[in-house]
């Protein structure tokens, strides 16, 4: 999704009226829709006791929106269990081009001595939600104890953007406490709009195959070239886990920020005897904490350092500046960290240099009695669930899925289901719901979690169609979502509404299907050869009643493979049969290899049989070389299928 999408108000204040209309009256602006006081901090009375609210001057003499710019030192966590939001603010530091956007007019909002009219006491903020950018407007009147602030803030006393942004985020969710406990995703995406996928490093076992963490560190290599937003973790298996620290000085149930992933070169260092190697992969991470660093190689004071001095760092490019910032060799990386976060801000734009997507987007939700039905476990009501179609054109391409509830953060409201989804590969030119599952191939199923999102990236797929089914993993449960199919190409996304064909209300003459027929081309054998070379580039063409249906060529072979399916829904199947051309793809004119009519109207499922093939003007005899395997299912009930 582009970055500058329109922005929508929320709770329809905006930002330039309210700052205007205290300039004219001459006050500082007091939020009303989130008011300093109790209700803004938490949901439980008496919780954060002895809490004043006060603005930045009467915090410090000289307060500024950013001190020498926005950088990942500038956030360090407070009273809250929000590390997950503060390390996804460390990130946001380190890409102009997302904190401009999230941080809008950044010169007009800073505090300037030359034009104390300008201060009204206002700030406003953008942030995704489900597919549009809002603008949420608060006040500066922060929580604070002994003139501290109590939650977000910066390392330069006088620096203010990081808590003003958790201010205007906690009021996106109602309080302060709504903001205790959550996912690093769930803060990267609200904040670029992109889709993030969470990889587990056990899972992987990156730490004992050389071959896989070869192929994540060029994959983190990449997605930080592109600008992608990263983090890890230790997740905590325990309560009494929760912000322990390790031997090794990294906190468990902690997000870090990523800051850097390179290829440090040795050649010419301290470090090339140390590591008998050119290069050593190399990652960079920020503590939100600000303080309590990695205690092993790399580590301040570390051997490591001891070996190389400080011009040679800069050289290689192993810097740091701030408190709570650390390398690793990203051997230890894997070794130590449990989860790495990957937040794509997806490319859609098509006057961009750099990649860019294609994107299919729907608003769609889970609900009864019709379109609820559950996880695949649930065989009979799994396909009365939403479908989403969408087509894969180029052979090779990949996709990558993301399935997001529109969930709240309220404690005292609602949660979010378990999710999941299934990509099925359908018939070349199906277009409406599928009602029987195992005649389709599955290629993909998630896991099934209790979380605001599902992602997944998969790659590579065969040319052809597609379809998704969204599900809670309970049948019966009730919830909006937000689905975003991505791909290289353009792929006819659309929403599957209609369960079977409906005649047009202009078309009161015409006739309604009778029949379905489901046709698989599974292959043929001994076709002629169509060369000098003794190959042939084949491809079927499906017709039946009007309709036509073209398979992808199979490159150099007289045994192709398709295994690729058509569907018609059929007025008149004993005077129409299915007929299945084989042609040969030439540069100049494509060549006539052989021909079957299936003429069958009766009722079957999945019957494989294998045919001869005639001439184009001879149905009865087998005159050209060749055989062709096709599985057909058949049937009266048009929901069938």
């Amino acid at each position: 999704m582009p970055l500058f999408d329109s922005v929508s108000k929320f709770k329809n204040q905006d930002y330039a009226k309210l700052k205007k209309e205290c300039q004219t009256k001459g006050t500082l602006f007091i939020d009303t829709e989130f008011p300093p006081d109790e209700r803004s901090l938490s949901s439980t009375p008496g919780k954060y006791g002895g809490v004043v609210w006060k603005r930045p001057k009467q915090i410090c003499t000289d307060p500024k929106l950013f001190v020498e710019g926005a950088s990942s030192g500038d956030v360090s966590q407070g009273k809250l269990g929000n590390c997950w939001f503060v390390a996804a603010s460390s990130c946001l530091a380190s890409f102009k081009e997302v904190w401009h956007k999230v941080i809008p007019d950044q010169k007009n909002q800073e505090w300037d001595s030359e034009k104390p009219n300008n201060y009204q006491g206002i700030f406003h903020f953008h942030f995704w939600r489900y597919g549009h950018w809002i603008d949420v407007v608060v006040d500066d009147l922060l929580p604070t104890i002994n003139d501290q602030l109590i939650f977000i803030h910066s390392q330069s006393k006088n620096e203010f953007w990081s808590a003003l942004l958790e201010k205007a985020y906690a009021k996106l969710f109602g309080n302060y406490e709504a903001l205790d406990g959550g996912e690093l995703s769930e803060a990267l995406e609200d904040f670029t709009g992109g889709v993030s996928d969470t990889i587990n490093l056990v899972e992987m076992e990156v730490a004992t195959k050389p071959e896989e963490r070869v192929a994540l560190f060029s994959r983190m290599q990449k997605e930080m070239d592109r600008k992608s937003l990263m983090a890890a973790s230790i997740p905590a298996t325990s309560a009494a886990d929760m912000e322990a620290t390790t031997a090794s000085g990294l906190v468990k149930g902690h997000a870090y920020g990523i800051t850097s992933v390179k290829n440090v070169h040795l050649e010419g260092s301290g470090l090339f005897g140390l590591f008998n190697r050119e290069k050593l992969p190399m990652i960079r991470l920020r503590n939100p904490w600000g303080k309590g660093e990695w205690k092993g190689a790399f580590s301040d004071g570390s051997t490591e350092w001891n070996k190389i001095s400080k011009s040679d760092r800069e050289k290689i490019g192993l810097t740091f500046d701030e408190d709570g910032e650390f390398w690793m060799t990203f051997e230890d990386y894997c070794k130590h960290f449990v989860q790495t976060c990957i937040c794509r801000v997806v490319n859609t734009s098509y006057l961009s240099l750099a990649k860019t997507w294609h994107e299919g987007l729907a608003h769609g939700q889970w609900k009864v009695p019709d379109r609820a039905g559950g996880c695949p476990n649930n065989q009979e009501s799994f396909v009365k669930n939403p479908q989403y179609m969408f087509d894969i054109t180029e052979e090779g391409e990949e996709c990558m899925i993301q399935l997001m509830q529109k969930s709240t953060r309220d404690k005292q409201g609602s949660q979010n289901v378990t999710i999941g989804f299934t990509i099925l590969k359908v018939e070349l030119n199906r277009e409406y719901r599928i009602h029987d599952l195992y005649l389709h191939e599955k290629i993909k199923s998630t896991v099934y979690k209790n979380s605001r999102s599902i992602f997944l990236r998969h790659g590579p797929m065969k040319k052809g169609r597609y379809v998704v089914i969204p599900s809670t993993f309970d049948p019966g449960e009730v919830a909006q979502y937000l689905f975003r199919v991505y791909t290289n190409a353009a792929n006819n996304f659309k929403e599957l509404t209609q369960e079977k064909p409906v005649k047009a209300w202009y078309n009161c003459c015409g006739k309604n299907p009778v029949m379905v027929t489901h046709i698989k081309i599974v292959r043929a054998t001994g076709l002629e050869k169509q060369d000098r070379t003794g190959g042939a580039d084949p491809y079927c063409i499906i017709t039946c009643e009007g309709q036509k249906v073209t398979t992808s060529d199979c490159k150099s072979t007289t045994d192709p493979e398709w295994n690729v399916s058509a569907l018609f829904y059929r007025k008149n199947p004993v005077k129409n049969p299915v007929t299945i051309q084989i042609w040969n793809n030439n540069i100049i004119k494509d060549n006539f290899m052989g021909k079957l009519v299936f003429a069958s109207t009766d009722d079957f499922k999945n019957q494989g049989s294998e045919h001869g093939l005639t001439d184009r003007k001879n149905e009865s005899n087998t005159t050209r070389p060749g055989k062709l395997a096709i599985i057909v299912t058949q049937s009266r009930s048009l929901m069938s299928i």
